[in-house]
């Protein structure tokens, strides 16, 4: 799909502020003209020059290098001009300015990297991995987001899409040819090849699921009592004293917020006002903070003094607010003082409950795989890959319709009806991959990205 000649668009590629140096990034059929009117003359191809950047008068707006990349090998499949200054921000609004002024227009968000889309240079589940790789909150999942640039998750998408499509050939092939003796959906062969391919799914989704939890992570509320030692685990998680920890009831008044990663999985930990009946206006908005982001929550550690007598009494009427829908664990801190044992064990009613002393750390260990554990996150040996829920979601769809076709083979031998099911999986799997998109999807997808991306 050749994205036909379009306007120019330029964009400054490096984050707002101050810095050692600035990009300016310009890509369309103008760019060489305007290469000329900044430059006096379209630099050699793939190689960095000095220049100086000149406004419309003549003179000098700043002095660096300058890059150009010809189409179609370029990182949009247009031609591309890099334009690399000082990093301060009125050396880079000037440049910006100039480049406009020679006739580009400026960029949308990832409109870069969508005319690398459109113009073949890389697919959609690659563009995603690029807005991934920059919003990548631990080096697994860089290193995840990575693999998925490089085309790994797309290459295994594209193997499975290929074996669903061998066997709608060998499904059609029998609906063509009935006057054959051989019954080809009673084969043997053909049973095994669509068991091989329901394997492939719950592998490449099991894949997929562990990526999405890179990339999206855990969002986990500490809630429960005053003086339960909810600020004292946070600091404990985090591994600085983030929140202000002391022995008055109330200290925290407000929703405080640390991004942790645990074996690189996200961890976006909240630890809030203690849950009671206050007086007092200012904690009384913190309770009720607290209880909107308990209400929210992917988790919720609701943190007992271990050591409190009636704290473990009042647990079941504590309980109550938290919504029976939010995934909870019982954490029972301060055993260093009330003798218990460090352990995670399912306690009653289904209800996690892990034995810690945030004071002492002991137990912390536990609970990190407790985390863990509780949305099945397991790092893979041989690396993960950078994935989203719409792939999940594809992938899922995609694998009931060859369930369903399995269904039918060996129970009807519907020919016609497999195939149709082994068409809508193949098509839901070009979804992830972008040989099957809607101008809707790739407008979400493709504002969420940066602006110079």
């Amino acid at each position: 799909m050749k994205l036909p000649a379009t306007d120019t668009i330029a964009a400054i590629a490096t984050a707002p502020g101050r810095g050692g140096i600035g990009i300016v990034r310009v890509s369309g059929p103008q760019t060489q003209a305007i290469a000329r009117g900044l430059l006096g003359a379209v630099p050699e191809p793939r190689r960095a020059g000095l220049h100086e950047f000149l406004d419309g008068a003549g003179a000098p707006i700043d002095t660096g290098l300058a890059l150009f990349f010809a189409g179609p090998h370029s990182l949009t499949g247009e031609d591309v001009l890099e334009l690399q200054g000082h990093g301060g921000p009125v050396v880079m609004e000037l440049l910006q300015q100039r480049v406009l002024a020679l006739g580009a227009r400026a960029a949308a968000a990832g409109e870069f990297t969508q005319r690398a889309y459109l113009n073949d240079k890389l697919d959609l589940a690659q563009a995603e991995a690029i807005a991934d790789l920059i919003d990548s909150g631990s080096a697994q999942a860089a290193r995840a987001a990575l693999r998925s640039l490089q085309g790994e998750f797309s290459a295994r998408v594209h193997e499975l899409a290929e074996s669903v499509l061998l066997l709608r050939l060998w499904i059609e092939a029998a609906i063509d040819f009935p006057e054959e003796e051989i019954d080809f959906l009673a084969d043997r062969a053909l049973g095994e090849r669509m068991q091989d391919v329901r394997q492939r799914f719950t592998e490449l989704a099991e894949t997929a699921r562990q990526g999405a939890l890179l990339r999206d992570g855990l969002t986990v509320v500490i809630a429960g009592r005053p003086n339960a030692g909810k600020s004292s685990l946070l600091n404990r998680l985090a591994g600085y004293d983030a929140a202000i920890v002391t022995a008055t009831p109330g200290t925290t008044r407000d929703v405080l917020r640390e991004r942790i990663a645990i074996d690189g999985l996200p961890l976006h930990i909240l630890d809030t006002a203690g849950l009671r009946e206050s007086p007092d206006e200012v904690e009384a908005e913190g309770i009720r903070r607290a209880r909107h982001e308990i209400a929210r929550a992917d988790r919720v550690l609701f943190v007992v003094d271990a050591a409190d007598p009636q704290a473990i009494a009042t647990i079941e009427d504590d309980l109550q607010h938290v919504p029976a829908k939010i995934p909870l664990t019982l954490v029972f801190n301060k055993i260093d003082r009330s003798g218990d044992a460090v352990k995670v064990e399912a306690g009653q009613g289904g209800t996690p409950r892990v034995y810690l002393s945030a004071a002492t750390g002991a137990g912390l260990d536990g609970l990190r795989e407790h985390l863990k554990d509780c949305i099945g996150f397991h790092p893979s040996p041989e690396g993960a890959l950078s994935a989203r829920t719409r792939h999940i979601d594809a992938l899922r769809r995609a694998r009931e319709h060859v369930e369903t076709a399995h269904e039918l083979l060996t129970t009807r031998h519907a020919g016609e009806l497999v195939a149709q099911e082994l068409r809508d999986a193949h098509q839901a799997l070009g979804e992830i991959t972008g040989e099957v998109s809607s101008d809707d999807l790739l407008g979400r997808i493709f504002s969420s990205f940066c602006i110079g991306k």
